[in-house]
């Protein structure tokens, strides 16, 4: 169930209506945008606690709408939340018309070569620096990142270019070191349903963004948001990032159908992640141009001076060169439905 408060409503109205949730064992979440406030009441109690109370609170003078949202994930459905989400990260905006381009290594290699590419990639167009400070690996003696010390240089590279930082929280636990130094928190594919990772992350303010699992349906995922929502961390962001089926040509299936599947169900941001949905370089520049096509918000990129000495994934990592032409190969795309690159 979905309250929305009328405009100007006060502490002291909402508190009227949460109070009165709580009487009837819902969990109430508050959300307070610019224009209104949504409480979404959070339980399953018996239906008819539903049908009886959801009458009671329209009649309230405060309360504009009361909606029933039949989904299991109420806060990221659209039914309660019809207008796009749209969040500033670091002065860089979030969901609106302009499409962000993150970028930078898989993995923080060194302080020096970092920041040389934040400045590449900041000057052929990328708004976001990412990199791997903690990189989880499929085998045991792969490059596992830094850690703190990557987490310093991804600052220090901010630092330099004013790009914000995106990188990988794995454990609970390294939230609280992690946002000390991002400006997004990113949850890998591995860990979508690590649900006390989730939940920790809802309860920290800096924004997420949330790649699909590796075998994870579209639903699943949505649910694996609203764990982070539930705990009142409403900047999230959906990332699509191919997923497993019986194709070898390439390393995942980029379901590219996620973007509209998700946009119609969910008013949350979606970005496209073709270095991993592809695991392939030379399919990248062309999943990058569909993405945009079919209204992705944003895209994260693999980007390294020499791929081929990158200390993880060099087979799907674009060359800084070939990130400049991309971009402007981008900007008639993204004109052509309405955005900007």
């Amino acid at each position: 169930m979905i309250i929305i408060m009328k405009s100007g409503a006060k502490a002291e109205d909402i508190a009227v209506v949460t109070d009165k949730l709580k009487e009837h064992g819902y969990k109430p979440n508050v959300t307070e945008g610019v224009a209104e406030t949504i409480v979404a009441a959070i339980g399953n109690p018996d239906p008819s606690v539903k049908e009886m109370l959801a009458p009671q609170l329209q009649a309230l003078e405060i309360v504009e709408k009361v909606l029933i949202v039949s989904k299991a994930y109420k806060l990221v459905s659209r039914d309660g939340h019809p207008h796009n989400t749209e969040f500033d990260v670091g002065g860089v905006h979030i969901g609106g018309k302009k499409i962000v381009m993150m970028a930078g290594p898989c993995s923080v290699e060194g302080q020096e070569s970092l920041t040389q590419i934040a400045k590449d990639v900041k000057a052929a167009g990328a708004s976001i620096l990412r990199g791997g400070a903690y990189k989880p690996r499929t085998s045991p003696y792969d490059f596992q990142g830094f850690g703190l010390e990557g987490l310093k240089m991804l600052a220090n590279a901010r630092k330099e270019t004013g790009l914000p930082v995106i990188t990988e929280v794995m454990t609970p636990s390294l939230v609280e070191q992690v946002c000390e130094y991002a400006d997004i928190l990113q949850i890998g594919a591995r860990n979508m349903q690590n649900y006390d990772l989730l939940r920790e992350i809802g309860k920290c303010r800096t924004p997420v963004l949330l790649k699909r699992g590796l075998s994870a349906t579209i639903e699943e995922w949505l649910q694996a948001a609203e764990y982070i929502l539930a705990g009142g961390n409403m900047n999230v962001m959906m990332c699509e990032r191919g997923i497993r089926t019986y194709e070898p040509s390439t390393r995942f299936t980029l379901d590219l159908s996620a973007v509209p599947a998700i946009k119609k169900d969910s008013h949350l941001p979606v970005v496209i992640d073709p270095s991993q949905g592809t695991g392939r370089r030379d399919m990248v520049a062309a999943m990058c141009k569909a993405a945009v096509a079919c209204g992705a918000d944003g895209l994260i990129l693999e980007v390294h001076p020499q791929p081929e000495n990158a200390l993880s994934d060099g087979q799907q990592t674009i060359a800084t060169s070939q990130f400049g032409k991309l971009m402007e190969e981008l900007k008639p795309i993204a004109a052509a439905v309405g955005r900007e690159i």
